[in-house]
């Protein structure tokens, strides 16, 4: 009865190791073959904004999470939006007197909050509240920024680097 039993166990561990070889054989040529048609394949990747710990540096020391730049109006906009948590904090993102800016080095363009003559900035300037959402638009006439790219927000001495537009 042992006899057969390790019989069997020996040719039950050779059929997983030959029959992985044939799986991994099948995935080699199935991505070989798929070399080819890569170009209209579209990947649903989406690279990380930023790190744990710039998300936890933005949290503790500016009081701020939720980060987010986002392509708007067709493209005409760049929306940059965020969420406090700690309005004392958070307070000098919401100032008036600072001119927020917006810096796409690959494009090497600097964006500003255009001012409407009826509405005035494109930005909120309350005093922020723990727990809410605050946004700012930036102008991007001409599209020079475009989805994917890397920028980096400044507003005073707040700066976010590396967030990608969606």
């Amino acid at each position: 009865m042992l006899k057969n039993y390790t019989q069997a166990s020996k040719c039950i561990l050779l059929l997983a190791v030959l029959g992985s070889f044939a799986v991994s054989r099948v995935a080699a040529q199935s991505a070989a073959a798929g070399t080819t048609a890569r170009t209209a394949v579209f990947s649903t990747y989406h690279p990380n904004r930023f790190s744990r710990r710039a998300d936890l540096h933005y949290g503790l020391v500016w009081g701020i999470d939720s980060l987010s730049v986002k392509w708007a109006e067709s493209g005409e906009m760049i929306r940059f939006s965020y969420r406090v948590l700690d309005a004392q904090k958070a307070a000098t993102l919401n100032d008036k007197k600072v001119e927020p800016t917006l810096i796409d080095a690959q494009a090497r363009v600097r964006l500003v909050i255009p001012a409407l003559e009826k509405v005035g900035k494109l930005r909120q300037t309350s005093t922020p509240i723990d727990g809410r959402s605050y946004w700012m638009a930036f102008s991007n006439k001409g599209g020079l920024v475009k989805r994917g790219d890397r920028v980096t927000v400044m507003i005073g001495q707040f700066r976010a680097e590396g967030l990608v537009v969606d």
